[in-house]
């Protein structure tokens, strides 16, 4: 872990879902006005989620490790890479902090504080895209801080980038956002009743990584014993 304490950390985690969110929700509604074009409307959205998580990581991430996401702290907790007595308040920071990102983005537009979402993304295809969504998210952060550490913020925003488009369900890969979300009749918007299927998905696919990576990342005991007897 980082330096900082617990509370300048939990603030970090907070401020950086907030902002990560209100991009989300802020660039859905802004695009969405200034076009029909479906297309061009998530496109928009896509380049400055991508372009915020770069900026987010790169701030943020000396401080709190800019985890942002519920499945990804739960991760860094069961590898030990996160206190497990600050696991709870991470996602407290988290929750939190995607609520306020909805609220900033609904008043710089002029919307109701709060509007719960209408939007339906539901059925086996949309799970099992964030399924995939939060699989691909934690392998590349888990093999970006084993191999280049410094491209993180590069790599994630990318990886989203792409995950918008090549996902049904447009990648949310993230419990806190994906709730956050809930509470916005706008383009960004997931029905409340929608959550728990988005929510165990990313949890499985964060979970699946995690094994993958846990044996993947590791060199084996033959090559390693290969490589000591030639030197």
């Amino acid at each position: 872990m980082t330096g900082f304490d617990l509370p300048r950390r939990l603030v970090a985690e907070g401020l950086g879902t907030a902002m990560l969110v209100a991009t989300v929700v802020g660039s859905g509604v802004m695009a969405a006005s200034l076009t029909q074009d479906v297309g061009l409307t998530l496109l928009g959205n896509t380049l400055a989620t991508g372009a915020i998580l770069v900026v987010l990581i790169t701030i943020l991430g000396p401080i709190s490790g800019a985890q942002f996401n519920p499945a990804v702290s739960l991760i860094f907790a069961i590898s030990r890479k996160l206190p497990k007595r600050d696991f709870g308040g991470y996602i407290l920071a988290q929750i939190a902090g995607g609520v306020a990102g909805t609220f900033a983005a609904h008043l710089m537009f002029g919307l109701p504080l709060v509007e719960m979402s209408s939007k339906a993304r539901t059925g086996g295809a949309q799970w099992f895209s964030e399924g995939v969504a939060t699989f691909g998210l934690v392998v590349v952060i888990l093999a970006g801080i084993k191999f280049e550490q410094r491209a993180v913020p590069w790599l994630v925003g990318l990886y989203i980038t792409a995950a918008y488009w090549f996902t049904a369900s447009t990648s949310f890969a993230n419990p806190a956002v994906a709730l956050a979300r809930s509470l916005t009749d706008t383009f960004a918007g997931i029905r409340p009743v929608d959550l728990p299927g988005f929510w165990f998905a990313e949890i499985a696919g964060a979970v699946a990584a995690l094994i993958l990576c846990t044996w993947l990342l590791r060199p084996g005991a033959t090559s390693t014993a290969s490589s000591e007897a030639k030197s």
